[in-house]
């Protein structure tokens, strides 16, 4: 019996070292910082007295600089009513990095900079003291105190760039509790499936962000012979009164001995970053420099290593007086060498440097993050504009983490002005009232790089209906070829006369919608054979406001047909050609909780449900070499009660089968103890 004892009291050691070492290893998140700030107007809401007054919004951060005359006082009497430090809990959530101080002046500085939501009262929760990391368990907690402290609105600008369900989990749970969540998309762009937890998060809103609406907002094109390439405008350089023409040559690193021997003169050059001396300072000055005295019109340079790049061509170590003569635009590497490469076919090229405020920032994390949801929802102002920085001074950056807090300060401003709304309809009034956003040739950009659009304020505030949902996503194939939604229209006043509904979409998808019981019914049916994903907005205007409401479309070749028996599902796959496999992902909208199954053309996969709600089903379907996605929802409703499935959350297989292997054991000792 002694001998049990012991043992099980090793059990429970050993097991709580495993836990440890779960805490320990977890995976650190940091914030996203960059070198300048947005600033949102909103003038309208501040006309009819709308400041913020009454709200208390949360900002899980770096702290929060309480002695900067713009946010000034700790207490019940100061800016910062209250909040806690997670590094230092004996201490003030001081912050001496800066980035929480600049989030926090975004939403409600109120001095000589004003934030959006000016007399807002913040909450600081202190997570990390430099602003480099802070494990997910300081981050889950912050939203904790954050519920406790009677928070409406919860700021995270700071994240991972891939899930983290400990933080959804909890944001969820501040969710639950009626409090509105706003997250960054984070500056991994402008790749697709860039965006990390907690922007990831089904329900709270993720913000990217666009450039400003100051002439900050330079951007460029370059087009050779009718090719668009990715070009960012270096900052120093200047906005072109007429489009640069030329033909392309190459010069190298930029140097004079690499241009002494090469005719540029009226050409536009493009050359590498950096220089192929070791060590060598060759700045892009320099080269700017080198290029306008050797007669270039423009200058290009490509990256040295993968990806694209801004560069500055006046900083602390340019010559004195030094101003750029010519644009230079920065290129991602892989373009670069592509444009060298055929020099000798495509020699005709054309740049362009203008003022497009609303364009998604480069470094602005893209979605998609699932095939049933939309992230990011929104983006709003993330360059350029002045904020709060620690140590009573103000500061230029940009990043989304400063996209963020326009949307918390917005938020601010619709819940003073309609405090019985709830979060889910303060989310819809701020995403279907956007405006458009388009890239450099004007064409629109992607759902995946910008949601529905970019903040606008003003059409919030004045916005007389709240829509939900506030976007689609819809599942098509050869055995579903038309399929109704719904839109639930509440009006906050006024009637639904002259309503005006319109679908921008592919033209092989017919639209047709009618109002019933006050409600929008909508009806999609495919008309032509155009497999792949599609994009379109559901355009509504009503009292001088549009609202936008997303829609993207699965048109697949194959389908999976989903049905309820009692506590199981049972799903069906078909496809024209023979298939061999395929893995089923069921997802628990809900909470995030997946369940793998597979399946074979002779064999009817089922699994077993514990509780209600709707299920996304992704399935994988291989047809000889190749694998195609086919998708379906499901909800559940019959299920009366929940019943509790035993799951080891977050822990890895290795340490799940050391732990199985201990308590087998236990019981086999405790066994032969007894005999």
């Amino acid at each position: 019996m002694k001998l049990l004892v012991i043992f099980s009291i090793l059990l429970i050691f050993t097991s709580s070292l495993i836990v440890l070492q779960l805490i320990e290893s977890e995976n650190k998140i940091t914030t996203y910082i960059e070198n300048s700030l947005p600033y949102i107007g909103t003038e309208i809401p501040r006309m009819e007295g709308m400041d913020g007054t009454g709200i208390k919004i949360a900002v899980i951060d770096t702290g929060v600089d309480f002695n900067h005359p713009d946010l000034f006082g700790w207490g019940p009497d100061g800016k910062v009513i209250g909040g806690y430090n997670f590094i230092q809990p004996t201490q003030l959530p001081m912050d001496t990095n800066g980035h929480g101080t600049k989030v926090a002046g975004i939403i409600a500085a109120d001095g000589n900079v004003l934030g959006v939501a000016p007399k807002a009262k913040i909450l600081a929760y202190k997570v990390s003291e430099d602003g480099e990391g802070v494990s997910s368990e300081l981050i889950s907690g912050a939203i904790q105190k954050a519920i406790e402290d009677k928070a409406d609105i919860i700021n995270i600008s700071l994240g991972v760039n891939r899930t983290n369900s400990k933080i959804d989990n909890a944001v969820n749970h501040a969710l639950d509790n009626g409090i509105f969540v706003v997250t960054a998309a984070g500056n991994d762009g402008p790749g697709l499936e860039t965006i990390g937890s907690p922007g990831k998060n089904f329900k709270s809103i993720t913000v990217g962000a666009t450039y400003n609406n100051l002439t900050s907002s330079l951007i460029a094109t370059l087009e050779i012979d009718e090719k668009q390439y990715t070009v960012i405008p270096m900052v120093g350089s200047s906005k072109t009164d007429k489009p640069i023409t030329g033909k392309i040559i190459a010069g190298d690193f930029g140097k004079n001995s690499d241009l002494e021997n090469l005719d540029v003169k009226d050409s536009i050059l493009i050359v590498e970053r950096g220089s192929d001396v070791e060590g060598e300072l060759l700045f892009f000055s320099i080269k700017e420099m080198n290029a306008a005295k050797a007669g270039a019109k423009a200058l290009i340079v490509y990256n040295n290593v993968p990806g694209i790049f801004l560069g500055e061509l006046i900083h602390e170590f340019s010559e004195p007086g030094y101003l750029p003569q010519i644009p230079v635009v920065s290129i991602d590497r892989e373009e670069g060498l592509e444009i060298i490469e055929s020099i000798e076919k495509r020699n005709s090229a054309i740049i362009n440097l203008f003022f497009n405020p609303d364009f998604v920032a480069h470094f602005s994390s893209r979605g998609p993050v699932s095939p049933f949801y939309i992230k990011p929802d929104i983006v709003a102002p993330g360059a350029y504009i002045n904020t709060t920085q620690i140590n009573s001074s103000y500061n230029l950056t940009s990043g989304t983490s400063f996209a963020a807090p326009h949307v918390s300060g917005a938020a601010a401003l619709l819940m003073q002005k309609n405090p019985e709304l709830q979060n889910h309809e303060i989310k819809s009034l701020l995403v279907t009232t956007v405006q458009p956003v388009s890239n450099a040739y004007g064409q629109k950009f992607s759902i995946h790089d910008s949601g529905s659009g970019r903040l606008d304020i003003a059409s919030a505030y004045n916005a007389k209906l709240i829509i939900n949902p506030i976007n689609f996503v819809i599942n098509l194939s050869p055995d579903q070829l038309l399929i109704e939604k719904q839109l639930e229209i509440k009006l906050i006043e006024g009637t639904l006369k002259n309503m005006d509904v319109i679908f921008e979409g592919p033209e092989f998808i017919e639209f047709s919608h009618d109002i019933k019981n006050g409600n929008l019914q909508i009806l999609f049916k495919v008309i032509e054979e155009k497999y792949g994903e599609h994009e379109g907005k559901i355009l509504i205007n009503h009292e001088k406001i549009r609202y936008t409401i997303p829609v993207i479309i699965h048109y697949t070749e194959g389908s999976v047909s989903v049905f309820q028996e009692n506590k199981k599902l049972f799903f069906e796959i078909n496809h024209p050609e023979k298939w061999s496999f395929a893995k089923i992902i069921i997802i628990n909208s809900l909470n995030g909780n997946t369940d793998t199954i597979t399946a074979t053309p002779d064999k009817i996969p089922t699994l077993e449900i514990y509780e209600n709600g709707e299920y996304w089903i992704d399935v994988k379907i291989k047809v000889e070499n190749n694998t195609s996605n086919v998708f379906n929802t499901i909800k559940i409703t019959s299920l009366s009660d929940k019943i509790e499935k035993i799951e080891l959350i977050d822990i890895p297989e290795k340490q799940i089968i050391l732990i199985i292997s201990i308590l087998i054991i236990a019981i086999i000792i405790g066994l032969l103890i007894r005999r």
